[in-house]
């Protein structure tokens, strides 16, 4: 063999490179098997499934209230989209529609945490590039909403705040003053965000044309959400199958046309700010009082929830009525938790517009309590397919912008 055919040879040899499951940088338990010829990503495939947690079958052995608990946990950064997306599904197969200011609250919480998901965006995709002061700004940040979400339902995340008919309680004394406080900070934060990245020439080097995505091909993938907008389509659920109230709401459907790392950026933070848009509008709806459950007995949870003298969850002077005054109470109150509302039987699919995407339900039931099946579309499981489009060709430290422009979340792409 001759110095030049033994070179010709070396050269075409490639590399096959585990990334993941357990790199810091995946955003969770994602592989991609990436084959190299140098520093140049040949082939990507990503593999998926070590997070699996069987959320949708759990469903189909409890009841359809229990179900609220199930699907909040999947995408674990957006827990009050997947209880949306639920609830709104059984309330179409039921037949009914929450009241005014349970919509008002639902909308609510869903900005909040379409603020608070890409916050998490923003932290870790400057810790990913080397952005640390963001990762510690993107943070702090989030820990204010996560403060309100606990003084609001009692936890930081898998909420089950909402509910079949409404939600579980309304906002309690001092909470509307914290997220107008948190409307005030915000903006000047996000401004601060832009001066510490926009013209940092690190920042524009590791994003701008890197990871390009033409709409074309989004299309093509089923590619939803802030990818999807930053090639220059403006699909948003929330305009265009709009749901909640959310077309009575004012606000923009940001894009951008250079479908690169760098446009999702400022896709994000924009929309960040069209989120506290609709938060200050919702805070001005919530002047009038109203019930946020359905009064159907049938449908809605027997018990007022509210915090007792004893700090535990439910109204003393309930559990007084079904213990010590009412036999038929007490037997309403036991059938509903333990069989919960017969739902009619049928199918519907229910989508929202989730940080990442479009996230929809499939519901079917069979006219029992319990669910026949749920289906979970999640965004992050779609845009993830779309990920060796924007990495083949390009270069292996790129594969790290890319995933963090995409947002993926684990817990939703395996369910």
């Amino acid at each position: 063999m001759s110095e030049r055919e033994g070179v010709s040879a070396v050269r075409q040899e490639t590399m096959i490179v585990n990334m993941g499951p357990q790199h810091p940088s995946t955003h969770g338990v994602l592989r991609l098997l990436l084959e190299l010829d140098g520093e140049t990503v040949l082939a990507c495939r990503p593999v998926v499934g070590y997070l699996h947690t069987g959320i949708e079958k759990n469903t189909e052995y409890r009841t359809w209230q229990q179900g609220v608990t199930f699907v909040t946990r999947a995408d674990y950064l957006s827990p009050f989209f997947n209880e949306l997306a639920y609830t709104l599904a059984v309330e179409r197969l039921l037949g009914i529609e929450a009241p005014p200011r349970a919509q008002v609250l639902r909308v609510l919480f869903c900005e909040l945490n379409r603020i608070a998901s890409h916050l998490v965006w923003l932290a870790t995709s400057g810790m990913e590039l080397g952005a640390v002061s963001v990762m510690l700004y993107g943070f702090r940040e989030r820990e204010v909403i996560l403060d309100i979400f606990e003084m609001a339902t009692g936890l930081r995340m898998n909420h089950a705040y909402l509910r079949i008919g409404g939600v579980v309680m309304d906002l309690p004394p001092g909470a509307e003053e914290k997220i107008r406080d948190f409307c005030a900070m915000l903006p000047g934060r996000i401004a601060e965000y832009e001066r510490l990245l926009s013209r940092n020439p690190i920042w524009l080097e590791r994003n701008v044309g890197v990871g390009v995505l033409s709409a074309e091909d989004a299309i093509a993938l089923g590619v939803t959400g802030p990818t999807l907008r930053a090639a220059g389509v403006p699909k948003d659920v929330r305009r265009d199958e709009p749901y909640s109230g959310y077309e009575t709401y004012e606000f923009e459907v940001v894009t951008r046309e250079a479908a690169d790392c760098y446009a999702r950026y400022e896709i994000r933070l924009e929309e960040m700010r069209q989120s506290l848009r609709i938060v200050e509008q919702c805070l001005e709806r919530l002047r009038e009082p109203g019930p946020v459950m359905v009064e159907d007995p049938k449908v809605a949870w027997p018990a007022r929830l509210e915090v007792g003298p004893d700090g535990i969850g439910n109204s003393p002077a309930y559990v007084r009525h079904i213990m010590e005054e009412s036999m038929e109470a007490l037997i309403h109150h036991f059938k509903m938790v333990t069989e919960g509302v017969h739902v009619p039987a049928g199918e519907v699919y229910q989508p929202v517009e989730s940080p990442r995407g479009e996230l929809g339900m499939y519901v079917v039931s069979d006219g029992e309590h319990r669910p026949y099946r749920v289906r979970i579309r999640d965004p992050s499981f779609v845009n993830l397919q779309a990920v060796p489009k924007m990495v083949e060709g390009g270069l292996v430290a790129d594969v790290i912008a890319v995933i963090a422009s995409v947002d993926p979340v684990m817990g939703g792409v395996d369910r």
